[in-house]
């Protein structure tokens, strides 16, 4: 902490308070005190106390666009520790604080976990002022409104709340702000510490908020009618609500043309599938359904697992595992030696597996199917719910086939149908049906077709776009 005293217009004593490192220095020495020291003084500053001479000072002396009068020490400490400078002057028990923060933060740059081909670069950073601009260059209307708290006892974390007025839902709001208010905890470091502590069904395995680096994806939900929280010292930004379909979508669906973005998006529904259920079909049809396979099909699986000691369910969770690990070792490991500890690492233990006879071929490469299909899913949070469940459905094919794969799958089904994310079923638009709102799930629909919103979200406004949206040859017939 730094003190800086000096006397204001030459006369009336003053001090300066700032943190190094969270305030720029530079704006300090070079146009705050100048202005402080050669500020003209009324007499009236001497002869009375009262908060009216502060702000009469603020509005001569201070060069600053965002000066505020304070009348606590703790709202003192509070923007001190925030990166403000708060200005004392002798014989006042308020004080002023003007902003001049300028802590180190890395620039903007393309976000790593949300790369597209077709699309804007730019990603959140860490700093709440630059993520803020980020959208505000995309939504440039008074409707979007920002709500800001303070959580944590001892990281006091700058929480911003942020929608379109006209078309969230201030149910929705009204909840948003209830969940965030009810928060004590020490500290929050990342924006899973609110996820956790804000999500309707903490005991269920799938993200029930959606988060992002992509200031175009939270611009595109805000016109949707959901609400942005975002958080200080974290690029992710949480949207809320959050339905299923949107974990299958990505941001590129939107940037090509809607033929190749409904066949990558059908693509994805068909990797979800692969990733969940296909090693718990092998598994299912090798021990207790060969009649469903065909006769020289099976004679060559037979063959293949003829010296294979471990039962089929034992064999594939082995492999899972030896996949899962080396998928773990490739993103903890240093960049360049983890991508080859990955490949390297699977062709040889493979390889080696195959040879020794502790594990078919046929295994190893429907363990290496369900990698590739869950590595397609867009969404990391959802791609590691499928990647949990597929254990689970693995034993349960071990231990009674389809029936017991069927009966996984029920359950959990019938919790996605329970689910909700603040109040939105977590199904919609397919359960409860909502066939208006089909434009934008499985396929998505030309930009001229997408007419309406959300109805479960956006339903203050539904009109997104005026009528006969569709382009055309030219009027007067000529090519």
């Amino acid at each position: 902490m730094v003190r800086r005293d000096f006397l204001i217009g030459g006369r009336l004593k003053g001090a300066l308070i700032y943190i190094d490192g969270l305030a720029d220095t530079a704006i300090i020495e070079e146009a705050l005190i100048p202005h402080l020291l050669g500020a003209e003084i009324p007499p009236e500053l001497f002869a009375r106390q009262a908060p009216e001479d502060l702000v009469d000072l603020m509005e001569r002396a201070l060069p600053m666009g965002d000066v505020r009068l304070v009348k606590s020490m703790a709202e003192v400490v509070e923007h001190v520790l925030s990166g403000d400078t708060a200005i004392f002057v002798d014989g006042h028990s308020q004080a002023l604080v003007t902003s001049t923060r300028a802590f180190e933060h890395r620039g903007v740059e393309e976000p790593i976990t949300e790369s597209v081909v077709r699309g804007p670069r730019e990603g959140f950073v860490e700093n709440l002022r630059a993520n803020t601009a980020l959208i505000r260059r995309r939504l440039k209307t008074p409707d979007l409104k920002v709500e800001s708290f303070r959580i944590g006892r001892y990281s006091a974390t700058a929480v911003y709340v942020i929608y379109l007025s006209s078309l969230a839902d201030p149910a929705l709001i009204r909840e948003v702000r209830r969940r965030l208010e009810r928060i004590d905890v020490d500290g929050i470091l990342e924006s899973a510490y609110i996820e956790e502590l804000i999500e309707d069904n903490p005991a269920s395995p799938f993200p029930q908020i959606d988060h992002t680096e992509r200031p175009d994806k939270v611009a595109a939900s805000l016109l949707e009618g959901r609400a942005a929280i975002l958080i200080d010292n974290t690029p992710f930004v949480l949207l809320v609500p959050a339905v299923f379909v949107q974990f299958i979508q990505s941001s590129e669906d939107y940037y090509e043309r809607f033929y190749l973005a409904s066949f990558l998006r059908m693509a994805r529904f068909i990797a979800l599938n692969i990733a969940l259920i296909l090693p718990a079909v092998y598994v299912a049809v090798s021990t207790f359904h060969q009649e469903m396979l065909p006769t020289s099909l099976l004679i060559k699986l037979a063959a293949q697992r003829e010296g294979v000691p471990f039962p089929a369910v034992i064999e594939a969770l082995l492999l899972e595992l030896a996949f899962e690990m080396l998928r773990e070792a490739g993103v903890r490991l240093p960049r360049p030696v983890g991508q080859a500890v990955s490949i390297v690492g699977a062709l040889v233990i493979g390889e080696a597996a195959v040879n020794a006879g502790l594990v078919s071929a046929a295994m190893v490469i429907v363990v290496a199917l369900t990698g590739i299909a869950s590595f397609a899913l867009p969404y990391f949070a959802m791609a590691i719910t499928i990647r949990l469940l597929r254990f689970v459905l693995l034993v349960a094919a071990g231990i009674l086939g389809f029936y017991g794969i069927m009966i996984v799958l029920l359950v959990i089904l019938v919790h996605l149908c329970a689910l909700r994310s603040f109040g939105v079923p977590y199904l919609s638009p397919v359960s409860p049906y909502r066939l208006q709102d089909w434009k934008d799930v499985f396929v998505r629909a030309p930009r001229w077709a997408q007419d309406t919103r959300p109805s479960r979200i956006g339903y203050r406004d539904i009109t997104r776009q005026g009528k006969e949206q569709r382009p055309g040859p030219r009027e007067d017939g000529r090519q």
